[in-house]
């Protein structure tokens, strides 16, 4: 650059003072809404371009923008990413063109959601598609012609999207609206009669495609899945004639039913679905054709009804239908599944021991081998001779990682949070390990507050994951960070329970059944390790909190776990949308399946095991001062549960608070909300166990 150019940084940085010399800091949740994200890693074809998405977000006008950023990885300059997309657009879901030579990616830049195009090398977007309908989501084909089009449309359209558009534009008398099946909502969002629909349109230069043709017209399913499915469920042969999508039939009985089958679709939009994976009755996802189109790789569940089963991987020769698991003895469940260059390898994340590694499991001899761990990997993707990755920890944030096809000499593309925040001190953390239920080794978190000094002892957020079968581990999250409340001085403890994802599936699956007392007997056992062996953690001022399942888990010890003198271990507890009412549960959810499988069946066939561990049926032992917060889109658990807890709580003459919030749904996820709920809940821990 000119020699001015090059200076005007240094003389910037000379008369100001450097963050990195500020006074240190703890991590705050005004950090956390505002840290720049990094997503959606893509590579050009020859692995040299690697394109993401970078979302900033503005607090002031409680909303965000994402651009989409590129970077050379060979160039001989190593310069940094640059912008691709202009200022002023917010796109999303980047994707490289066969040559490498053009981006596309999705816009609302017209009024609705359509793709557009912009040269690698950088340049004016060009609108490619018009549709009269939002385009949800796009996979282009192997050569580069056609792109297949995700879009909600009635199914009495058919194919005809501007018949979709017209019903969605008519205005009725009145606003009731009758069903007869389930599902009737799902997570935040009621059914309006769409399905998701896979569309081909073919892509003829500069014109713009006005129109597409519907795929799968007999197969009357939400393709890619609702509510997070997305086109890792969609793949296109190798020859452009077909697509593989996952899909289960929307019949009525979504609602009880995990049996996602593999369905071939004609890519001209003639012929019938075909099921390719019709003997298994569980999940069956994330469909891969091998470079020849003979094999077909995906990932598959084994139980009927159990979100949670272990995903195998397996191949399909696409001839004869011959299906076999290449990993057997693997006891990991696979995450997204991508295929090596030479096709010798499946790569794949994977929940393990507190943490989510990247791995290659070798086809022909199923050995899986870890490449990239020290954390989560959240996304990646390959081609040529490159790797490249996000990946988190509970001290960086997601960063963007290029690497050799081995996860072998990584460089940073992105800053982490650290770098971004540098006067800010994270809390240092360690994994521990006690004997739990059944005298089986259990894992569990501490994380050290920002400021800790040897000798001193600190009160304690005990944190409670929600699932149930999830985990606590060494990963980021916006919404239970341990660093933020590290970053105002408390100390952190997290316990990985039976039940919890990552220790295989004979460790996930004891929770079944199981809520009330494995669980618990885990969270105790480890509460008093944790104790014992870090004596900067002060028992006496501790407060529980926890979401979900980890409500659930609140709700529960609120009238079961108690000292020996009768009193709370707990000075406050804090619920997050959790399980109040089990049998009612059972019947408001909206996934049915979950309920059916965690309790042994319907709450009319076994009334006794939505009982047992049912905490409204303790009430009469709360003590603990407690803050709920639910709020009104969420439709997994209903907010007439968090509603009734606190109403039992005022009832009680309990200390307690309720926090609504009726524009979020299961998570809190706009920058001003979510900014309430830490300083609410940050409030209510300062006011009992103080800082």
């Amino acid at each position: 650059m000119p020699l001015r150019h090059a200076l005007l940084p240094l003389l910037l940085a000379a008369a100001l003072p450097s963050l990195a010399d500020a006074a240190p800091r703890g991590f705050a949740v005004r950090d956390l809404a505002a840290l720049d994200r990094v997503s959606s890693p893509t590579l050009s074809p020859d692995g040299r371009k690697l394109v993401f998405a970078k979302r900033v977000v503005d607090l002031a006008a409680n909303k965000s923008s994402t651009a989409l950023w590129i970077e050379d990885l060979v160039a001989r300059d190593a310069a940094p990413p640059v912008r691709l997309t202009p200022d002023g657009w917010n796109v999303n879901s980047p994707a490289f063109s066969p040559d490498g030579r053009t981006v596309y990616f999705l816009s609302g830049k017209s009024g609705s959601s359509q793709l557009y195009a912009i040269p690698a090398s950088g340049g004016t977007p060009r609108q490619v598609t018009g549709l009269p309908v939002d385009v949800d989501a796009f996979l282009l084909s192997p050569d580069g012609s056609r792109v297949a089009l995700a879009a909600g449309a009635f199914p009495d359209c058919g194919g005809d999207l501007a018949c979709t558009k017209q019903k969605l534009d008519a205005k009725p008398a009145s606003s009731g609206q009758l069903f007869d099946h389930l599902f009737i909502r799902h997570w935040d969002a009621w059914a309006d009669g769409r399905i998701n629909r896979v569309f081909v349109a073919a892509l003829a230069g500069e014109s713009m495609a006005k129109s597409a043709t519907l795929v799968g017209k007999d197969l009357i399913a939400d393709v890619p899945s609702k509510p997070f499915g997305d086109m890792s469920d969609v793949a296109w042969a190798p020859d452009g004639r077909s697509l593989v999508v996952s899909a289960r039939l929307s019949n009525g009985a979504e609602p009880t039913s995990t049996n996602f089958d593999l369905y071939r679709l004609q890519a001209d939009g003639g012929g019938t679905a075909q099921n390719l994976t019709a003997a298994n009755q569980a999940w069956d996802a994330g469909p891969v054709f091998s470079a020849d189109g003979r094999t077909l790789y995906y990932r598959a569940m084994k139980r009927p009804g159990f979100e949670a089963d272990r995903f195998a991987l397996m191949a399909m020769d696409v001839a004869s239908g011959a299906t076999r698991e290449l990993a057997p003895q693997w006891d990991r469940s696979a995450n997204g599944i991508a295929l090596s260059t030479d096709g010798r390898t499946l790569y794949t994340t994977a929940e393990d021991v507190g943490e989510a590694p990247l791995f290659a499991v070798d086809i022909a001899t199923g050995k899986a081998t870890k490449l990239v761990g020290d954390g989560t990997v959240s996304a990646f993707v390959l081609a040529g001779k490159t790797l490249a990755f996000t990946r988190n920890s509970l001290k960086t944030g997601d960063q963007l990682f290029a690497a050799a096809p081995d996860g072998s000499h990584p460089r940073a593309v992105t800053k982490s949070a650290g770098e971004m925040l540098p006067d800010v001190r994270f809390g240092d953390f360690e994994q521990f390990t006690f004997k739990g239920w059944n005298d089986e080794t259990v894992h569990g978190y501490v994380v050290k507050p920002w400021n800790w000094q040897k000798g001193k002892r600190y009160p304690v957020a005990f944190l409670i994951h929600g699932g149930p079968q999830g985990s606590f581990g060494n990963g980021w999250s916006y919404r239970w960070n341990p660093q933020t409340y590290a970053g105002q001085g408390y100390a952190v403890v997290m316990i990985d329970f039976h039940g919890s994802t990552g220790y295989g599936q004979a460790f996930t699956d004891a929770i079944s059944q199981h809520w009330g007392d494995r669980p618990l007997e885990d969270l105790q056992k480890g509460w008093t390790a944790a104790q014992q062996k870090y004596a900067f953690l002060n028992g006496d001022k501790a407060c529980a909190l926890g979401a979900s399942y980890g409500g659930y888990m609140v709700y529960w010890i609120a009238g079961n776990w108690f000292n020996a003198d009768g009193s709370s271990p707990w000075k406050c507890l804090v619920d997050h949308d959790g399980v109040f009412d089990n049998r009612m549960m059972g019947y408001s959810t909206e996934e049915l399946w979950f309920s059916r499988w965690e309790n042994g069946g319907t709450p009319w066939e076994h009334p006794e095991l939505y009982e047992k561990f049912n905490p409204i049926n303790h009430v009469k032992d709360w003590r603990a001062p407690m803050l709920v917060v639910h709020s009104q889109q969420d439709f997994r658990i209903p907010v007439e549960q968090g509603i009734a807890a606190f109403s039992a709580l005022q009832q009680r003459g309990i200390e307690s608070q309720y926090l609504y919030f009726p524009d979020e749904n299961h998570w809190v996820l706009k920058p001003q909300n979510s900014i309430l709920w830490h300083d609410t809940v940050n409030a209510w821990l300062r006011k009992h166990i103080g800082q």
